[in-house]
């Protein structure tokens, strides 16, 4: 899953993404409301996580900017968007909320806090509220960062990890590269890198084991795609 943190903290900012990427998230980052703008129109993020006091302009106005649909969202007004402010008065959090954000934490925050907040934004639509995704005989929870094939626990990198998770909220679809590119690394990847490939390649071997039928294909000239239905 890709994020986005729109912060003008570069210690914060810092910190957000070593430990969100140490959760397997692939995490962009924008310093001012303009640069966020840019990068809500060129990639499509699965969740932004806004700071209210930004350089050029507020959160609120961003966030409210992105339901109206008064900018353009790669992703769409349903953007999910957590509000990361230190504004912590009541009135603050309503009006966050009533602004548009789908949550609102206020700082000093704890890290797994905010990434179990991150979870139960991202798991809404893709799993309809539990952790869990079921294929096949295939089973990834989020919450725990675990994935199992037949009852056998799949020993995964945290990009094979992250290519396993999105293939498995599309099954039976055919994901490009480029798809996975853009959803599992983040905007530091070369576009012209065999990380994905190879990461693919890795994932298959992991998950055919022992004479078990293979689950993920490769579709000649276009992506991959992993075989079966959810359960």
């Amino acid at each position: 899953m890709r994020l986005l943190v729109v912060e003008d903290e570069e210690g914060l900012v810092s910190a957000l993404r070593s430990g969100l990427g140490r959760a397997g998230y692939a995490v962009d980052t924008a310093l001012t409301g303009a640069e966020a703008v840019e990068k809500l129109a060129t990639t499509a993020y699965d969740l932004a996580i806004l700071d209210i006091t930004l350089p050029d302009t507020s959160g609120l106005d961003l966030c409210r900017a992105v339901r109206r649909g008064e900018i353009e969202v790669a992703s769409g007004r349903e953007l999910r968007v957590l509000m990361l402010t230190a504004r912590a008065s009541l009135a603050d959090r309503v009006r966050g909320l009533d602004e548009g954000a789908d949550d609102y934490l206020t700082k000093p925050f704890a890290l797994v806090e905010l990434l179990a907040r991150i979870r139960a934004l991202l798991r809404r639509d893709v799993t309809n509220g539990s952790t869990q995704l079921h294929v096949g005989d295939l089973v990834l929870d989020s919450a725990r960062h675990l994935a199992t094939r037949n009852g056998r626990e799949l020993a995964l990198t945290l990009k094979e990890f992250g290519v396993l998770r999105y293939l498995m909220s599309r099954p039976g679809h055919v994901v490009s590269a480029e798809e996975l590119l853009e959803h599992v690394w983040d905007e530091n990847a070369d576009p012209f890198t065999q990380s994905v490939r190879v990461t693919v390649g890795t994932l298959r071997r992991k998950l055919t084991q022992d004479g078990e039928e293979a689950v993920l294909e490769t579709v000649i000239g276009r992506g991959y795609r992993l075989r079966g239905e959810e359960t």
